[in-house]
Order: structure tokens, then sequence, then C-alpha cells
């Protein structure tokens, strides 16, 4: 919870930084890769930045490395700075992730997903995809599942709206009303 606020207070100043300079995207980018060296490298980047048994300005001099091989820009590369400084480097992951919320937000994106019983072919997608950014007055950008337990039909999720069509829905539908009858 608190390292949840502290990464919203931090990603909103990085929002404002980059709504001024009209690089919000780029930001939540070059963070989003950052974020992603935490996870995916057994090199241990996040321990790097955060282990106090290292000097600071070695957790400087790593994480100005780290922002000259993204390409960051000044400003990005003195908000690194500060999260190390102030050593908040631990929590640059929930950063990352609340500044692509913010930046969705801004540019009405909104994210969601489509569970099916099998492959659906790309222009179902795009026809379903249409039809939720019309609900949603949003830009909707889909992931796709396929989980052969719904037996048939569509299960379409989208921030608070979730379409269940499935077929599985509609048998204990069914199943509770003659239930209900007996």
């Amino acid at each position: 919870m608190r390292h949840t606020i502290l990464a919203r207070r931090y990603a909103k100043a990085l929002f404002s930084l980059g709504k001024e300079h009209g690089k919000t995207a780029e930001y939540s980018e070059v963070l989003g890769v950052i974020a992603e060296l935490y996870d995916t490298t057994d090199a241990g980047v996040g321990d790097a930045l955060n282990n106090p048994l290292y000097p600071l300005d070695v957790r400087q001099k790593a994480m100005a490395k780290i922002a000259e091989s993204v390409q960051a820009d000044a400003i990005m590369t003195s908000f690194l700075n500060l999260l190390i400084e102030k050593k908040r480097a631990d929590i640059l992951p929930d950063i990352a992730n609340e500044l692509q919320v913010m930046v969705d937000k801004d540019q009405n994106i909104s994210h969601g997903s489509i569970i099916s019983a099998v492959e659906l072919d790309q222009t179902l997608l795009d026809k379903i995809q249409a039809t939720l950014e019309k609900l949603t007055g949003n830009k909707v950008i889909l992931e796709t599942q396929v989980d052969p337990s719904i037996i048939g039909g569509i299960i379409a999720k989208v921030g608070d709206l979730v379409l269940d069509g499935s077929i599985k829905t509609q048998l204990n539908g069914l199943k509770e009303s003659i239930k209900g009858r007996e």
C-alpha cells in the first residue's frame, strides 16, 4: 500500500514534467524498459540499484549507465538519479505502472481482454475491438486468451465492463433457473 502511494506521487510528478515538455509517452516507455530490467535480468539490476552495501556513487553511476543505454533525456536522467538519492529505486517498476496508467487515461486508451473457447481470426477481433471502442468511447487495446472451459462464445472485459456471452455462463444461468422452479 505504501509503495503504491509513493509510486503514484513520483509518477504524477514525472507525468506533469512530461506534459510540460510533450513527452509523457516517451517517459512512460523509457521507465517501462528500465522496469523490465528489474524482472527479466538475472544480473540483479534491482539489487545493484537498491542494495545499501553498494556506495551511493556506485549506484548513481549504474543508474546513469542504464539511463544512457535507454537514451533518456536530461529530465528522465535527473528523475532516475533522484530515485537513487532518495533510496526509492526499489519502487521503479511500480512508478512505471502508475505512469502508464496516467498516460493511457490521458490518451483515452483502455486495456481489455477477450477470452474465447477457440482462437479467433483477426477480422472478428477487429469487429469486437470496434464494438468495445464504441461502447467505452476509448481506444481499446486487447489481449486474447483461449480457454476451452467456456465451451463457446466469448467473454470481453474492458475496465469495469464485462460482457459474458459464454455458453458456460448461459448453462449455469439455465441450471439456476431450473433449480429455482423446483
